[in-house]
């Protein structure tokens, strides 16, 4: 079991289920639930890189996020970690 500790590390993960979710829409075109719908994971990709996405973007946002969240794992501050 992965753990994630402190507010660091919880957002690598967020950005992870984030992109994962993005992935599973532009491959075969299901949302994860009802309140993930692909506008507002697209905004919610924006909120963390800062980039505006357009609709169908939905794979360059998964990657722009995976690159982002192994960036932040690879860089937590002091009192964060994820174990394995």
């Amino acid at each position: 079991m992965t753990m994630f500790s402190g507010p660091a590390a919880v957002n690598v993960f967020a950005m992870k289920v984030l992109a994962s979710g993005l992935t599973m829409y532009a491959k075969h075109k299901m949302i994860p639930n009802r309140g993930y719908t692909p506008a507002r994971m697209l905004a919610g990709a924006t909120q963390y890189t800062g980039i505006k996405y357009k609709r169908g973007e939905y794979l360059k946002a998964a990657e722009d996020l995976k690159a982002l969240a192994d960036t932040a794992a690879a860089n937590l501050p002091e009192g964060n970690s994820i174990t394995a």
